[in-house]
């Protein structure tokens, strides 16, 4: 018999791949979403992702997408409510070669990963001649403004349509949340780039996105902090064989030890648990 699955309004089969009907506005759109450990993965290239990005911001569908790591993963064994955000969102993307090696140890190879970091770029350079609008939410005082600043310089004719770095304890404030939805809803964006960190930018995507109503919001960590400068990337060749944590861990010992060398090697039971049904 066939084991089946279920997560919020997505759902997918023990047996790999199901072809998901996904309403774009008036559009149907069909994607491959796969059973992966503790949830599903939508397995696109990035050109895929991008064209249902860009499908869902021409039909104003308020949507959410999530680059997915080994961290989120471990998360969402324990963290009820943030399995339920990923679960719901409209895509939900593998980030981090831990990931891909472990769907090709499942026999289950994922075909592209898809961080944060570089999606965001992609996405002003698609957005610059198209008009898209895009808005840079989080990250310390100032930084949001500067990493808005570089991308409408690398690429010509992106509209900023607003930065905003919020205070300490704002998620706990209900009057600056209500300030944050004025201020996201006035400012009429495409495109909404949420870098606070797991899960607060999860949360507060998923409780106030139908409030603000921009059609795409993006959780993208430290990315904000990436492109203006703030912190640094490994090197590309670092990057490519799946070495960023080290370089990250190497950089920020003390705020990257506990993630990386006790919290993230929770996904050697969890690899094991979840082996037998992917």
């Amino acid at each position: 018999m066939e084991a089946e699955y279920t997560y919020g309004t997505n759902y997918c089969r023990h047996v790999g791949v199901l072809e998901k009907q996904v309403n774009v506005g008036d559009i149907k759109m069909t994607q491959n979403r796969k059973k992966f450990m503790n949830t599903c993965i939508d397995d696109l290239t990035l050109e895929e992702a991008v064209n249902h990005i860009e499908m869902c911001i021409q039909k104003r569908k308020i949507s959410h997408v999530i680059t997915l790591n080994v961290d989120q993963i471990v998360r969402m064994e324990w963290d009820k409510r943030f399995r339920k955000i990923c679960d719901t969102c409209e895509l939900l993307l593998v980030d981090g070669h831990p990931l891909l090696w472990i769907a090709k140890f499942y026999g289950m190879p994922f075909k592209q990963k898809i961080c944060g970091s570089d999606l965001v770029p992609i996405l002003c350079e698609l957005a610059a001649p198209k008009k898209y609008s895009v808005f840079f939410l989080g990250a310390a005082p100032g930084v949001a403004q500067l990493a808005a600043n570089i991308m409408a310089k690398k690429y010509p004719g992106l509209i900023i349509a607003g930065t905003y770095s919020p205070p300490l304890g704002f998620d706990k404030d209900e009057n600056e949340i209500k300030h944050i939805n004025e201020m996201l809803y006035a400012s009429q964006a495409d495109m909404l780039f949420v870098g606070m960190g797991v899960p607060k930018q999860d949360i507060f995507i998923h409780e106030n996105m139908n409030i603000y109503q921009i059609p795409v919001s993006f959780s993208i960590g430290g990315t904000i902090d990436f492109i203006a400068g703030k912190q640094g990337r490994a090197p590309k060749w670092m990057r490519k064989i799946g070495f960023e944590w080290l370089y990250r861990l190497i950089k920020d010992p003390r705020r990257m030890v506990k993630r990386y060398l006790v919290d993230d090697l929770k996904i050697i039971r969890l690899i094991f648990k979840y082996r037998k049904i992917n």
